[in-house]
């Protein structure tokens, strides 16, 4: 009924007033202003919500969904591996271990043990572009420490915001190449309850909780509630009637196996230090 260009425009266009809204509730108008902040905000909005959800959403229409939410799991390692390439800061063996394992397990499930035969139909190319995606999702996570004096709500609202205009420049540019088109009223009228829940449900709540549970509970140990994520899409495919292969079911608990077994790790290890 609607592409996922015009969605993601509608459903942030909304979810960015909400997020306004709130901001002004809790903080005052004050807040709303960016502080000399203004171009590092810009850039996380752009990169994390407009980058994410373009890159998720436009592949979601190449490949299945159970396969993007796999890859999406796998931001745990991709976090690791971030960090110590913009601040040095070496993964411990047993992470890179687990992070090895990991990406074993995706290509696995993704690929179901075929990579050559995966080439067809255009999934890897949909895979491909829900890897960007959790790239980009990563890139937003890692830079809301750099904003340490502002509220999850502050942070939310004042990155959505550039990233909302994004995402209208990315659905102008998909509508003049023919990718995307503008939907009508009718067909918004159609699916308005389906766009109030990804307004308020996947934009406010889930963005807004997301950034919270960063700021209080770290992004490794938030990233691994992510591995949810594959678990529940795996359970509602499987309901629906969905027939997955034996490899893909590997491959799916390598990824999930593995980054709990190194979350359970730096725990221990924090526990340790600690000591």
């Amino acid at each position: 009924m609607v592409d996922a260009f015009a969605l993601g425009s509608v459903r942030y266009a909304i979810g960015g007033a909400l997020f306004i809204a709130i901001l002004v509730a809790l903080e005052g108008r004050q807040a709303l202003r960016y502080e000399g902040r203004l171009l590092p905000a810009v850039l996380l909005g752009v990169i994390g919500i407009s980058g994410f959800n373009a890159f998720v959403w436009y592949g979601l229409s190449f490949t299945r969904p159970e396969h993007a939410a796999i890859i999406m799991g796998i931001q745990t390692p991709l976090i690791a591996l971030a960090v110590w390439l913009t601040r040095g800061v070496r993964p411990a063996t047993f992470t890179l271990g687990c992070t090895a394992v990991a990406f074993v397990g995706l290509i696995l499930a993704v690929t179901k043990g075929d990579p050559l035969g995966a080439l067809a139909g255009g999934a890897l190319t949909g895979d491909f572009l829900v890897f960007l995606g959790a790239l980009s999702w990563v890139t937003y996570t890692l830079g809301s420490a750099r904003f340490p004096a502002w509220s999850p709500v502050r942070f939310t609202a004042l990155t959505v915001i550039p990233g909302t205009l994004g995402l209208f420049l990315v659905n102008a540019l998909a509508v003049n190449a023919g990718i995307g088109q503008v939907p009508t009223a009718e067909a918004l009228a159609s699916i308005g309850w389906q766009i109030a829940y990804f307004a308020v449900g996947t934009v406010v709540l889930g963005v807004l909780g997301f950034n919270f549970s960063v700021k209080y509970l770290g992004p490794l140990n938030t990233m691994l509630m992510l591995n949810l994520v594959p678990v529940g899409v795996f359970a509602i495919e499987a309901a629906l009637g969905q027939r997955f292969t034996a490899i893909e079911l590997a491959g799916a608990a390598l990824v999930i196996g593995a980054l709990v077994a190194n979350n359970f790790y730096l725990r221990y290890a924090g526990r340790g230090t600690a000591r």
